[in-house]
């Protein structure tokens, strides 16, 4: 197999297009990433890997490194294509990101770190080594099998329903994101490829089903009563859960995997269909002067959009149209959890998708118990205040 992804396509404006197809209808499944910075550090670490830490790993680490895949990938605004200049105060600068089979990782990764260190230098393009995202080599080596299973659970492709349901959709992004540079065993470039074939059909439909249950029930129903009890804590509570929810369904009609909340509307704003159909009412909801009243109305439109997009899909049966209650509001969204539902095959209606990052969760506990606490307030940019200011 080629020492790289060859489905993979970067071009000048960093955009990651993932074009293998999947076996439903369009849209077909793509990874598109904008980008808000002409220049990434992405760009700056393949260089220094192709020049300088390749070399080396080949020439003392030769077995290893043909097991190994090197790259961008994982968790960080540069991996997602979306680094910018409030992206450099905390984990940012030259980043390799290598993984490699357990017993590699265990039995030679330390020997790596020793010769990267003794042998690199202080600097590249004037980009510290002793400082940033990884201080000292600029080179992070991990076990393929840990990586995955800190992030989606799992420690190699998912196979069955159950499976793909499991993992935070979030969290995907993670896994096909950014760039492959050297991958000899192929091994991880082809578990890219299984993530970026996108949902089995029937996972897709358990995911829209209960997120059109989210949606309409904890969302669109729930604002309406926080309204009549003017109450604006749940208020505010139930619209950001339900446009939030709104947003997400849209990719999940694109067949497009949703980031976690920070980059989402940076994603939402490329998709093909349903951010024109959205985006103009996503837009004028969230603005801090638009009042409850017309939140909810803005809900109810997205609701008449998304439902009419289930049926032109064919994901739902044409139905007549309904009439909102004065009490309960628009639960259209319940209607179509309900049509799916009872379509899915048996041992799927009751699956509920995992949708928190519950395995990076898991892993993050236990890396933050390892930290000295002053190091951690480093890392998190806080700094005691003195008398004197």
């Amino acid at each position: 197999m080629s020492t790289s992804e060859a489905p993979i396509h970067i071009d000048k404006a960093h955009t990651l297009r993932y074009t293998s197809s999947a076996s439903d209808s369009d849209p077909t499944p793509t990874t598109r990433t904008p980008t808000l910075m002409t220049e990434s550090i992405i760009d700056i670490s393949r260089s220094f890997f192709q020049q300088i830490v390749l070399p080396i790993l080949q020439e003392h680490f030769p077995a290893e490194t043909a097991q190994t895949a090197f790259g961008v990938f994982g968790y960080g605004s540069e991996a997602l294509g979306l680094d910018d200049k409030l992206s450099r105060d905390h984990h940012w600068g030259l980043r390799i990101d290598a993984l490699m089979p357990e017993a590699v990782f265990q039995q030679k990764r330390d020997g790596m770190m020793r010769l990267l260190s003794s042998r690199l230098p202080h600097s590249y393009q004037g980009h510290s080594l002793r400082e940033g995202h990884l201080a000292g080599a600029g080179f992070a080596p991990d076990s393929l099998p840990a990586f995955l299973t800190r992030t989606v659970g799992i420690d190699r492709a998912p196979v069955t329903a159950q499976e793909w349901l499991a993992i935070p959709e979030e969290e995907i992004i993670h896994i096909v994101n950014g760039e492959v540079w050297h991958d000899p065993s192929g091994e991880f470039s082809a578990l890219r490829a299984h993530f970026a074939g996108y949902y089995p059909q029937p996972v897709r439909l358990r995911r829209i089903a209960h997120w059109c249950r989210y949606y309409s029930g904890m969302g669109t129903y729930a604002l309406k009563r926080a309204i009549l009890r003017d109450n604006d804590f749940y208020a505010t509570t139930r619209f950001s859960n339900a446009i939030r929810l709104g947003v997400q369904l849209a990719f999940l009609l694109d067949k497009r995997y949703f980031p976690y909340d920070k980059w989402l509307m940076a994603y939402f704003r490329d998709l093909p269909r349903m951010y024109d159909r959205l985006g103009g009412l996503v837009d004028e909801a969230v603005k801090l002067s638009t009042g409850w009243e017309r939140k909810l109305a803005i809900l109810d439109q997205m609701s008449d959009s998304l439902d009419r997009t289930l049926v032109e899909d064919g994901i739902i049966p044409p139905h007549p149209p309904f009439q909102p209650s004065s009490t309960s509001g628009y639960r259209l969204l319940e209607h179509a959890y309900a049509a799916i539902i009872q379509h899915l095959p048996p041992d799927l209606k009751s699956v509920v998708p995992v949708w928190d990052q519950v395995y990076m969760e898991r892993f993050h506990s236990g890396y933050v118990d390892g930290v000295d606490l002053d190091e951690w307030d480093k890392i998190l940019n806080l700094t005691a205040q003195t008398e004197d200011g």
